[in-house]
């Protein structure tokens, strides 16, 4: 993309009030540029839709951000790929409000492939974390592109375990890409690039993450998704939003149900009964996707809770006595001693023998749970 072009992508993504509609509407009244809108008639403004916002910032002859634009584009290697370009994904396209350009770090194409949003809260538990992980393995190893917010919590979860499997995902950002939110995932964002993913924001460079900029973001995440997974979630959550944004644009909402108990399924089990698909494996999800063609999908499935197959080491009595016990909520030492009568050494050591074999797993208050 040569300089002229690059600067004037710069200037529309700028331009208050204009969306993809409305940059191809000015493209098709021929309108190429933000010098050309400047010196058409009001009355084509009018006539094009273009709100007070826009036609105020038009009547200013100055781009005070540009050069420093040009220069972050050029030092972070974005590009810029706006609602004409062919890489510019069809999905995201039809949603109203879609964003006449799209910055991205990494290779715009994944943007064209299927995918699937996972979301859900920022401090999950260790069970949630897990499923999460389990649920997005897998379908990235199918093919599916997983594509996520890069915050803390199940968004990451599901970028790790996508790359985990070699499979691609998709990072959308409430900021310019000049910067990593939150900046303990710079690491995750570079190998996200790296492994043939892409971060994606609708910000220019310089933009901060303002909080009223992560409800645009899950626009996006559930714009470019054929589904939204959510795995836990508050009963007040950005993953709520996400998903009702999902549903306000045609988008198949998914959520994992959890303990009665416990305050990160309430916002799933709210999901749900507003008719959100429960999902309990991966068939779930792909049986609502099932006439999607992936790229590696040969049409088989796996799911993440499938028992242990035969192969799987039998436990001796006192093993399956205490991973009877043992539920899918964690439950601490003294209750698993109560309620095995095993005595605290026997279920220590045993314990250690279930998490090794893969069967059992501790939080971060030494509660322990069935995997």
């Amino acid at each position: 993309m040569d300089t002229p072009e690059l600067a004037d992508l710069c200037r529309w993504a700028r331009l208050p009030g204009i969306n993809a509609h409305r940059l191809l509407a000015a493209y098709t009244a021929g309108i190429r540029s933000v010098d050309e809108a400047r010196r058409a008639p009001p009355s084509l403004w009018l006539q094009l839709g273009w709100p007070t916002s826009t036609q105020k910032a038009l009547s200013k002859q100055s781009d005070p951000s540009l050069e420093d634009d040009l220069a972050s584009i050029e030092q972070h290697g974005l590009q810029l790929v706006a609602a004409d370009n062919p890489l510019y994904p069809s999905l995201l396209k039809s949603i109203d409000h879609a964003p006449a350009v799209l910055f991205v770090r990494g290779d715009p194409g994944v943007l064209a492939r299927p995918q699937l949003a996972v979301i859900g809260s920022r401090h999950p538990t260790a069970l949630g974390e897990r499923t999460a992980r389990d649920f997005a393995f897998h379908f990235a190893s199918l093919g599916l592109v997983v594509t996520s917010g890069l915050a803390l919590g199940i968004d990451a979860a599901g970028h790790r375990a996508a790359l985990v499997a070699r499979g691609k995902t998709v990072a959308v950002c409430a900021c310019g890409l000049d910067r990593t939110y939150p900046e303990r995932h710079a690491e995750l964002a570079a190998e996200i690039t790296t492994s043939g993913g892409a971060l994606v924001s609708e910000f220019p460079p310089g933009t901060p993450p303002l909080a009223s900029h992560f409800p645009r973001r899950n626009r996006l995440i559930s714009g470019l998704s054929l589904g939204v997974l959510v795995v836990e979630a508050a009963a007040r959550s950005g993953s709520l939003v996400t998903a009702r944004y999902a549903a306000e644009q045609g988008r198949e909402v998914f959520a994992i149900p959890g303990s009665i108990h416990s305050p990160l399924s309430r916002g799933c089990h709210q999901l749900l009964r507003q008719g959100a698909t429960l999902v309990e494996c991966a068939d779930d999800v792909l049986s609502e996707l099932k006439n999607i063609q992936l790229n590696q999908w040969d049409g088989s499935t796996l799911n993440p809770s499938d028992p242990p197959s035969e192969t799987t080491p039998r436990l001796d009595n006192p093993s399956e006595i205490l991973l009877d016990a043992l539920g899918f909520e964690p439950t601490s030492l003294d209750a698993l001693i109560a309620s095995t009568g095993l005595s605290s050494t026997s279920v220590a050591s045993l314990l250690l023998t279930l998490e090794l074999q893969g069967r059992a797993a501790s939080d971060a208050r030494g509660r322990y749970f069935r995997l």
